[in-house]
């Protein structure tokens, strides 16, 4: 854990990222295997109907074990993907069995955009968000673009038990205290592969 940290919100993104990076296979396997644990049979987890995942890039903690298992229990499961305009949009679109995916501009894989397909963020049970950076009061440090705070920023706007919001990130991303932005969206609890972080 990063105790304090005195650089910029840009600096800490970048060393944060170079952690996660770091990590082996056999690590990142591991680590998606315990949060796997983690969330399997928490009761949250265990309710929610419609759930939105995200697919692993860049060193994030894999939540594909999670994804397989709300499958097989019918779960109506969700990916974001990115509007062609504006192109600071982001939606959630329904994943249909055997689905194929192609690259977005951030070489992400995603659905075939289709707005009939979609559903409004504050329709969902539960949000699993992907995050750079944490801190135990909720704080989530993203990659910088913006997406999911802008399209979960109703939460800031009005008091909201919908949808639950959970980031997802491995232990070495947590900081004592991250700098937050009034626009910043928090975490309703962090799940990591060491540890169960509740914030309400």
């Amino acid at each position: 854990m990063i105790h304090t940290y005195e650089g910029s919100r840009s600096e800490l993104r970048r060393l944060l990222r170079q952690r996660r990076r770091a990590l082996s296979a056999q690590q990142q396997r591991q680590a998606a295997q315990k949060l796997y644990r983690q969330l399997v049979q928490h009761p949250i987890f265990r309710r929610a109907r419609h759930i939105a995942f995200y697919l692993a890039n860049d060193g994030e903690i894999d939540p594909h074990y999670l994804l397989k298992a709300a499958q097989r229990r019918n779960k109506a499961i969700y990916l974001p993907v990115l509007a062609r305009w504006p192109r600071h949009k982001m939606h959630f679109q329904r994943l249909r069995p055997k689905e194929s995916l192609s690259l977005n501009r951030f070489r992400i894989a995603e659905p075939r955009f289709q707005p009939t397909q979609q559903r409004a963020a504050w329709t969902l049970s539960l949000i699993l968000m992907p995050l750079v950076g944490f801190d135990e009061q909720g704080g989530r440090l993203g990659m910088g673009g913006g997406f999911y705070d802008r399209c979960l920023a109703f939460h800031n706007q009005a008091p909201t038990h919908r949808p639950l919001l959970f980031g997802l990130a491995h232990e070495c991303q947590k900081v004592d205290q991250l700098p937050i932005q009034t626009w910043d969206i928090r975490m309703q609890s962090i799940v990591t592969d060491g540890g169960f972080y509740s914030t309400r």
